[in-house]
């Protein structure tokens, strides 16, 4: 059984919320007996450019407050995206998140200035033998991990899994999991400036009248996507097995680590955070989980809304539970205990 604690918070004051955290925190802590390292970055999603419904940077301070404590060094840490926006490069990324009030801690962008930097961490599952996992966190052996729990137009659901697959991953993995592995140029808004070949470091495209790129060479880092100054470098957002494949990131992303999961069951949207718009919640806010399983936490998270809000949504994430349980990741059984 997967132990996944909870409180619930429903004024959506950072002040409770950030409280709730603190407590489960410490519960998980007790409990299981987890022994803090020196250092602990916590990882969060500082929500793209216009997007209104992110975890707030207030809500952390509990969380902050309990590693210092514990005489813990914290920073905050994540990854570059891998779609064209305020969060593609390292320092746009950090004047974002600064933006968004994420000043209480140092930043960490694990995937280096464009998404280059990796390590393969190998996993030996269905679809991926390796994933490529952003450089800076295998400095690391543990990591408090934080989600918001709302839906996702591919996944289903963004939790605890999903900020594991696709927020350690560098933009070379985020590529895997959404496609085969390589993107495409469109030549008619390619202007030959030879920014894409400066970057690529395996020879994979050539240049002539428009670029190309050599699917057969590239190893999709999706460097050239960041510094395409016109947006011609594009995705191929098809995503077969696609929740299938977060699962097995979400393995690897957590092989090896000793990681605390606490996730935020409020500003429920259809849509996940990297949105740069304002988006209506579409549930009432329910509170705070807590737990050392994120195939656990997922599965009381996703439980608790589909029951209180009388519907079952986001249920097509159940296939990511499904997969992750038959890898290993976690479990789908919960005792849930309410605090």
């Amino acid at each position: 059984m997967g132990k996944v604690y909870f409180k619930r918070v429903t004024s959506n004051e950072s002040e409770a919320l950030s409280s709730a955290a603190q407590m489960l925190l410490e519960k998980v802590v007790a409990t299981k007996g987890h022994v803090f390292s020196k250092e602990v970055p916590i990882k969060v999603h500082f929500g793209e450019k216009g997007n209104t419904t992110f975890v707030p940077a207030t809500c952390y301070e509990g969380i902050i407050e309990t590693l210092k404590k514990n005489k813990v060094q914290p920073s905050f840490i994540e990854t570059n995206v891998l779609y064209r926006g305020s969060r593609t490069t390292r320092e746009s990324h950090i004047e974002l998140a600064k933006s968004h009030g994420f000043t209480a801690l140092p930043i960490i962008i694990a995937d280096g200035d464009h998404g280059e930097a990796y390590d393969e961490v190998e996993i030996h599952k269905t679809y991926f033998e390796a994933c490529k996992i952003g450089h800076e966190f295998s400095k690391y052996d543990q990591f408090i991990v934080t989600s918001h729990f709302k839906g996702h137009g591919m996944a289903g659901f963004g939790g605890a899994m999903k900020q594991l697959a696709m927020g350690f991953a560098a933009r070379g993995g985020k590529l895997a999991q959404h496609s085969g592995i390589s993107p495409t140029v469109k030549a008619s808004k390619c202007i030959a400036c030879g920014l894409c070949i400066q970057k690529c470091d395996v020879n994979a495209i050539d240049l002539g009248e428009k670029a190309v790129i050599d699917p057969e060479k590239c190893v999709g880092c999706a460097g050239c996507i960041a510094v395409c100054p016109v947006g011609a470098i594009r995705n191929d957002w098809s995503g077969k097995n696609f929740r299938e494949k977060v699962a097995e990131y979400a393995y690897g992303a957590q092989k090896g680590k000793d990681n605390i999961y606490i996730t935020f069951l409020i500003n429920v949207t259809e849509e996940c955070d990297c949105m740069g718009e304002h988006m209506k919640p579409i549930a009432k806010d329910i509170g705070v989980f807590a737990s050392d399983d994120p195939v656990a936490i997922d599965v009381a998270c996703l439980d608790m809304l589909q029951k209180e809000h009388g519907h079952p949504v986001f249920e097509t994430g159940r296939a990511t539970i499904k997969h992750a349980v038959e890898i290993g990741l976690g479990t789908d059984q919960v005792e849930l205990e309410e605090i």
